[in-house]
C-alpha cells in the first residue's frame, strides 16, 4: 500500500471526494482528513478525522523515551553491580532508581511527543495553520486508478505527494473491527 496526499481549502469538496472513492471500493479506513477544524470534519457525514493523539508523536516520543529509560536502568545497575555499592547498601536503592529512571523516561518521551507534530505530517504545518485540509489515502497498486480518475473531477484540490502507509493488515483490521461493532452489535 501507499499513501497519496492531497490538500484541499474547501471541506464539502472532500466529503464528495470520500463519497466516491467510497462508491468505487476503496474502504472508509483507507481514508483519512486532516485538519485543525475537527469539528467542521464532524459535521460532515463521510469525512474520516484523525483521531487526535495520531497527529501528533505520542507512539515514537513514548518508545524512545521507553528505550532510552531501558538504556539509563540498565546503566545503573551496572554501577550497582561493578562499584560493589550494594554489599554496603543492598540493591533496594539500586533497583528503586532504575525503575524511576525507565518511568520518567517513558513519560517524559510521551510528554515531548503530544507536543511534537507527527513525522509524517510535519510537512503539511503550514497548509493546516492556513485553514486547509490534508486528504489523504491509503491505496493497493490496483487502486491507484481509481484515485486518478475520482481525483480528476476535483479542481480544487492540489496533489501533494506519497508517503508510506499503514500496514495492510492494519487497515483492513480497522475495517472489519467497525464492521463487526455495527453489525454485530448494532
Amino acid at each position: 500500500m501507499k499513501r497519496h496526499y492531497f490538500i484541499s481549502d474547501n471541506l464539502d469538496d472532500l466529503d464528495s471526494l470520500e463519497q466516491k472513492l467510497e462508491d468505487r471500493g476503496v474502504l472508509r479506513s483507507q481514508i483519512h482528513v486532516l485538519s485543525k477544524d475537527d469539528a467542521g470534519v464532524e459535521t460532515h457525514e463521510h469525512l474520516h478525522n484523525i483521531e487526535s493523539v495520531l497527529k501528533f508523536d505520542v507512539v515514537h516520543g513514548t518508545m524512545l523515551g521507553a528505550v532510552v529509560g531501558f538504556i539509563l536502568a540498565i546503566a545503573t545497575l551496572a554501577i550497582g553491580e561493578y562499584s560493589n555499592l550494594t554489599e554496603t547498601y543492598t540493591w533496594t536503592p539500586f533497583l528503586f532508581l532504575a525503575v524511576v529512571l525507565f518511568g520518567f523516561s517513558t513519560w517524559f518521551g510521551g510528554y515531548h511527543g503530544i507536543q511534537t507534530p507527527h513525522k509524517d505530517f510535519k510537512r503539511f504545518e503550514v497548509d493546516l495553520n492556513e485553514g486547509r485540509h490534508v486528504f489523504f489515502v491509503d491505496l493497493d497498486k490496483e487502486q491507484k486508478k481509481i484515485l486518478e480518475e475520482v481525483t480528476s473531477s476535483q479542481p480544487g484540490l492540489k496533489k501533494a505527494g506519497t508517503g508510506p502507509s499503514t500496514p495492510r493488515w492494519v487497515v483492513m483490521g480497522q475495517d472489519k473491527a467497525v464492521d463487526i461493532a455495527t453489525h454485530t452489535f448494532p
